[in-house]
């Protein structure tokens, strides 16, 4: 797309008096960071918490952007600089408005995804369920902010793609905030909003967490009037957002439950769960029955299963079609990934973030292995919790040493407390180990852990508990899974 269209939608002051030349540029792409930003891309000069974009605007350029977003003069550029500038009142409301005006033309289904934990699996198992019958653009990585989502929505049209490449548009909307969501929303307006759970997630933003379920429940207000909300039954504050989605605003609403309570729409039978190596069930819905064999690690990954079964439904794939998806979908990059190292030892790489809830199931999933050696879980702290972080910290340690879990490691600040939750429930000393952070950590247990072994690493995405599966990588390589590898975690 021209610089001259992008300009129309992004709201330029001075786009009816662009140089020709640069007007009639298409940009590869586009960026907020003067670091990372490609020659080609339309950098916005963004204001955030920390730093103002106008400061590196000089920098972006040198460095190869096409040109710039900006909201006031900069004596330090040159005549040359300032003519491939588009002048605005804030870059960001720039960003986000192109990003909407893109989608409103373009005219198709947009499916945003929320959740306290599992956005990102679900939105995978949703795009790989939709590409079934169309081409679907999706999230990447954690883009999902006020500053993420509009940069995922752009990459629909860099790189020499554009809009009409795609029929659907899978998005994440995450939030740290209330509000946050609602603003997504009006960015990108669902024809479908998916709520996974509500969890003891940024709690010290909220006052409780049914000021979380408060601030989740924005994307279904802010869905089309005719849009289909997907909730989640067996999360009872999902469910009362059904009540918002039948009222004033959404006339023409529909709705699809998920879950394995028995009076959702879509849910699953006949579950059999084979630890590590993933699980069965029939898929039930509506429109009939079939069968899945999800490769994921853990019976929550069923749940997120059917919220994207749900999305199928709405867009009238089959349970057999939708069914056939779900049993190829492949475990998100550090989100349940299972490594094996020629060391003989395995371990489940859930590095990309956690909260109390999601340790806790991952926890049950590690202790419900059937492994030859021991089970050990490297915990990191758990970040934005609030005034009951240690009490949370304490009873998932708590629960990981009534669970029978051989060996915990710590990661940094407060997982100390899920230590001493684990030292309290009767776990020996010699079982727990601390760790200053994921450095550390990974050090200690390259020296400890031994062939047979189940290795459990979580931690928020702030701890960067990755380093630790690095280490380990490096000190002693990964091996593939052939039958007679993955034996003892069946």
């Amino acid at each position: 797309m021209h610089i001259h269209e992008l300009a129309r939608l992004a709201g330029a002051h001075n786009r009816l008096h662009l140089p020709a030349e640069f007007a009639a540029l298409e940009p590869c792409g586009f960026s907020i960071d003067s670091r990372t930003v490609r020659a080609g891309e339309l950098f916005f000069a963004v204001t955030g918490e920390v730093f103002d974009g106008h400061a590196f605007v000089k920098a972006a350029l040198d460095r190869g952007a096409c040109g710039a977003v900006i909201a006031k003069e900069l004596p330090e550029l040159s005549e040359a600089d300032r003519s491939r500038c588009l002048m605005v009142a804030d870059p960001l409301r720039a960003l986000q408005d192109l990003a909407h005006n893109l989608l409103a033309e373009w005219g198709k289904p947009i499916i945003g995804i929320t959740g306290s934990m599992g956005k990102t699996t679900t939105k995978e198992m949703t795009a790989r369920v939709l590409e079934q019958t169309g081409r679907v653009h999706k999230s990447v990585g954690n883009l999902n902010n006020a500053y993420g989502l509009p940069l995922t929505v752009l990459k629909m049209i860099s790189d020499g793609a554009n809009m009409e490449d795609f029929d659907f548009a899978v998005l994440e909307m995450g939030m740290s905030f209330a509000g946050e969501i609602t603003r997504l929303t009006e960015i990108a307006p669902p024809w479908v909003s998916v709520v996974v759970n509500v969890a003891p997630v940024h709690l010290e933003n909220f006052s409780s967490i049914e000021g979380i379920a408060t601030a989740k429940a924005e994307i279904v207000q802010g869905m089309r009037s005719d849009g289909t909300a997907i909730l989640n039954a067996d999360d009872e504050r999902v469910y009362r957002m059904a009540k918002i989605a039948f009222d004033e605003r959404h006339p023409q609403a529909r709705l699809l439950t998920f879950g394995r309570h028995e009076l959702a729409h879509v849910t699953a039978h006949d579950v059999v769960t084979n630890g590590l190596l993933g699980s069965r069930f029939t898929l039930v819905t509506p429109k009939g029955s079939a069968p899945v064999a999800l490769s994921l690690p853990g019976e929550h990954f069923i749940l997120n299963a059917l919220a994207a079964a749900a999305s199928g439904l709405r867009f009238g794939l089959t349970p057999e079609v939708i069914a056939q998806a779900l049993s190829t979908t492949k475990a998100a990059y550090h989100r349940g990934e299972i490594l094996t190292f020629e060391a003989g030892f395995t371990m489940v790489d859930d590095t990309y973030n956690s909260n109390p809830t999601a340790l806790q199931e991952a926890t049950k999933l590690l202790a419900a292995v059937p492994a030859a050696g021991r089970t050990v879980l490297v915990a990191g702290e758990m970040l934005e919790l609030g005034p009951e972080a240690a009490r949370l910290h304490a009873e998932c340690g708590k629960l990981a040493a009534q669970l029978g879990i051989g060996l915990i490691v710590g990661v940094r600040g407060l997982a100390a407390d899920l230590l001493q939750g684990a030292r309290e429930a009767g776990m020996a000393e010699t079982q727990l180990h601390f760790a200053a952070d994921s450095a550390a950590a990974g050090l200690w247990l390259a020296e400890q852990v031994g062939a047979g072994d189940v290795v459990l690493v979580k931690g928020s995405r702030g701890v960067k508990t990755e380093l630790v599966i690095e280490q380990l990588k490096e000190r002693f390589g990964l091996a593939g899974m052939p039958d007679a590898q993955a034996a003892h975690v069946r």
